[in-house]
């Protein structure tokens, strides 16, 4: 794909926190990567089953520009629920257990993405009082609508390589 490829409309669904800003930051992924804004639906009056405000953008672009945009959305914390056909309507809570720091966490959490269909949404560190303790990570994923079972298996492969615990599935109330 490249930037000769025909412009189309695509459209994102974002979940956004209720808090100022917070619509202008998930807009500015969407403009620096080429996108021409269409439409934007913003449902304040709204909440997700989460606490979040469903949002849906209407961006005019490329496929690779898109494509783009939404890695950009990701790596700026947007919570992407759709893009395109690509949709995450189940989330999944699994909790890390074991030495992360010495693991590499970032390193961890890079698999967990790449070697599954899901994204993480949210990471809560615990750490021990002493080096020699264990910490926890409690990880929140959104995983593409059935993929929990395939999902949860890719975190137990890479935490079984980095000798890591997994205690999951958590229900999406519960704190760990």
């Amino acid at each position: 794909m490249s930037d000769r490829d025909p412009v189309r409309a695509h459209t994102v669904r974002l979940e956004l926190d209720d808090e100022p800003g917070e619509l202008l930051n998930a807009l500015g992924p969407i403009a620096d990567n080429g996108g021409n804004l269409l439409s934007i639906f913003h449902e304040r009056g709204n909440r997700t089953p989460r606490g979040q405000i469903p949002v849906a953008v209407d961006v005019e672009a490329t496929a690779e520009r898109f494509e783009r945009i939404v890695t950009a959305l990701r790596e700026t914390g947007v919570n992407v629920v759709q893009a395109g056909t690509e949709q995450y309507g189940d989330e999944l809570t699994v909790v890390l257990v074991g030495q992360l720091l010495q693991s590499n966490l970032s390193e961890t959490l890079s698999r967990i993405e790449s070697e599954s269909d899901c994204s993480i949404k949210n990471v809560t560190l615990s750490v021990g009082e002493s080096a020699a303790d264990p910490s926890s990570a409690r990880l929140r994923l959104a995983v593409h609508t059935g993929a929990s079972d395939a999902a949860l298996e890719a975190v137990r492969g890479v935490a079984y390589d980095q000798e890591l615990q997994v205690i999951s599935p958590l229900a999406g109330g519960e704190t760990a």
